[in-house]
């Protein structure tokens, strides 16, 4: 082990909270180690987020040559090569670890590729392909999460995957079980229906992704029948045997359901073993997180924690605002975080982001409000580009207008949802976005037509009909 090396902050996880609070620190003037088991990036680039994304483009540009003849545009015989799409994924990733190590070196903060265990609260042995003695002022605590893995099926990555391993397949298999109807789960099922695979959801909850709200559940729902995407809600999975080359997934009630793989999807657990917290004066909740305040400050001074690990949100861009945060204040700045308006998106076929809250929060809150929904149906650019499944929504409080949750399903979802985040989180009304002009013909002018409707004012869509 190498001589002690002195630090003002040591972060240990290079997600998207790590990497970023170790940059922020850097910016502020503070010598910062950051420490990393994996890959520079965590679980978002490596296996996560970009990878998906990347598939999830592939399968988005042969949806669209599907539909080619309604352009009037004539294709020959269309096929695509898996091997070749994986590929590009690992490329991708490859390309952007690349750039963040670069990004992350000039800022003069120095990286150690190994695993870190607390020896005291200012204390860290790092072990692995950097061997170090660290003692750090601060310490920022960011490592993450992983999947779940059921005791009753482990998976063996082989037939029966996890998140990170179905992002390794090299071939498609003709039929998939996917255990978890969350936003993982929808996304690996809209990939693989659209790549020819035979597709099973099985959520023991009452709808697929439930936590979005009834009216985006039923509309994903819809979405993917259409797609052939069989759906098992309101039932579990007992076991998974071997059966031959494939599985038999049985459920509970008695059902199988033979397919060639499975993928488990049931949620992410908290990486916080390994850590030795106890040496650092760290207690966590029983499921591993670490409680922290409005300023990432866990219970022992000069510790903090951000991202997966304090389970409050587990996105990757909380976890980078989080991580903003915990440097400003482990620099000696003052900021607190505000999670009232966390955009959260699925990128599934179609994509669907939300921000604020739902109508049944809206509900279970007591809040009078009122709604406005309109649907890409009627809108003149979803029209022309063929693009009109889903809607535009807008619930704002009914007294003050203020505007408490957005909701939109459809083509490019995932930044549609930027203007009602930043109108959310500055607390502006139905108003504000009336009187704003939208340029025409485009899609945002959707959140124009929903706030409209919500105000009782509509334009391109009828009004309401009262009684008579």
């Amino acid at each position: 082990m190498s001589e002690k090396q002195n630090f003002d902050l040591a972060v240990i996880g290079a997600g998207p909270g790590g990497y970023v609070a170790a940059i922020k620190a850097a910016q502020l003037g503070k010598k910062v180690a950051l420490i990393e088991k994996n890959y520079l990036g965590g679980t978002c680039l490596n296996v996560g987020c970009i990878p998906s994304k990347a598939l999830l483009s592939n399968a988005a540009i042969l949806k669209k040559m599907k539909k080619a003849e309604e352009y009037g545009i004539s294709v020959d015989k269309i096929s695509f090569d898996y091997s070749k799409m994986s590929r590009r994924k690992d490329q991708v990733v490859e390309k952007i670890r690349k750039s963040l190590g670069g990004l992350i070196r000039s800022n003069k903060i120095t990286i150690f590729m190994g695993t870190a265990k607390f020896e005291s609260p200012k204390e860290l042995k790092v072990l692995g392909e950097d061997n170090g003695w660290i003692h750090a002022e601060k310490i920022i605590i960011a490592t993450g999460s992983h999947p779940i893995d059921i005791p009753a099926f482990p998976c063996d990555h082989k037939r029966i995957l996890n998140s990170t391993s179905a992002l390794e397949l090299k071939e498609l298999p003709k039929s998939i079980a996917i255990i978890g109807g969350g936003y993982i789960g929808c996304e690996f099922a809209s990939l693989f229906a659209e790549l020819g695979v035979k597709v099973t959801i099985i959520e023991a909850l009452p709808a697929i992704v439930q936590a979005q709200g009834r009216e985006i559940s039923l509309a994903l729902t819809s979405a993917f029948k259409k797609a052939a995407i069989e759906i098992r809600v309101g039932i579990s999975v007992e076991s998974i045997e071997e059966r031959g080359s494939g599985l038999s997934v049985n459920l509970s009630g008695g059902e199988k359901i033979e397919v060639e793989r499975a993928l488990v999807a049931v949620g992410r657990g908290l990486s916080s073993e390994g850590l030795c917290l106890e040496k650092a004066g760290l207690k966590v909740g029983p499921k591993g997180a670490i409680e922290v305040n409005e300023k990432m400050e866990t219970h022992v001074p000069g510790i903090y924690a951000i991202g997966d690990i304090t389970a409050i949100s587990m996105l990757a861009h909380v976890a980078s605002h989080q991580g903003l945060v915990a440097a400003a204040n482990a620099a000696g700045h003052e900021a607190v975080i505000d999670y009232h308006a966390i955009p959260s998106v699925i990128f599934t076929h179609p994509e669907i982001a939300s921000v604020g809250l739902t109508a049944e929060m809206a509900e279970e809150r007591g809040i009078d409000f009122t709604v406005g929904t309109f649907p890409f149906q009627a809108l003149g650019k979803s029209i022309a580009t063929i693009e009109t499944e889903g809607f535009a929504q807008v619930l704002a409080d009914r007294k003050t207008g203020e505007i408490i949750g957005a909701h939109v399903v459809g083509h490019d979802a995932s930044s549609l949802i930027a203007e009602m985040s930043l109108a959310i989180n500055n607390e502006l009304t139905l108003d504000c976005i009336i009187d704003t002009i939208h340029a025409h013909p485009t899609v945002p002018e959707a959140w124009l037509e929903a706030a409209l409707l919500a105000n009782g004012t509509p334009i391109h869509f009828p009004p309401k009909k009262t009684g008579g």
